[in-house]
């Protein structure tokens, strides 16, 4: 599927694809990047019961230093309800940001963030969320997993993949690109 432009007005299609997908293969884990909740919640309204769903959070500081965007109650509601919640620094940002922005230069992960855009900034999103939930161990090594992400607010592609360590991401396999945006 893809969708005319990116953004938030997507999420639902997004979502409830990775779902009936998730189903149909047999697939137990959904990885979603969700920076406020938004996402996370249109989620699971959409019943993923028996499933093994993954939220991935934006990294502490990421508006404004040392604070979380995510809204600790719903952190709390989502881990007792058995949702992992993933808080952890950017796979194809992080510490390498820091030196491109001092130094004015780019990385080899940046330009791995870089050229994973080209397919959309939600691919590149589902790449690094799945990483960062593998290292943190919330999934399994090379594990099918579906992961959904996004450009900005909300949710506009979903991937099938197999994600490898950060310390061996070029192992990560993309398997399919369910949904995404038509670029720009």
């Amino acid at each position: 599927m893809i969708f005319a432009q990116p953004g938030k007005e997507n999420t639902k299609a997004t979502v409830e694809l990775a779902v009936k997908t998730a189903r149909e293969r047999g697939i137990s884990t959904i990885v979603v990047a969700s920076g406020t909740g938004e996402t996370a919640q249109a989620l699971l309204d959409c019943g993923t019961e028996g499933l093994h769903i993954v939220v991935v959070t934006n990294v502490n500081g990421s508006k404004n230093p040392g604070e979380q965007i995510f809204p600790k109650e719903l952190r709390e509601q989502l881990t007792q309800a058995g949702v992992d919640v993933v808080t952890t620094t950017h796979v194809l940002s992080g510490a390498e940001r820091a030196f491109s922005r001092k130094f004015s230069g780019v990385g080899p992960t940046e330009l791995m963030a870089y050229t994973l855009r080209m397919f959309s900034q939600g691919v590149k999103v589902c790449v690094e969320i799945s990483v960062m939930a593998l290292d943190w161990g919330a999934i399994g090594y090379m594990e099918p997993v579906i992961a959904i992400g996004g450009t900005g607010h909300g949710a506009d592609t979903a991937v099938i993949l197999r994600p490898s360590h950060a310390s061996s991401i070029l192992d990560t396999k993309i398997d399919e690109i369910l949904c995404k945006p038509r670029l720009a």
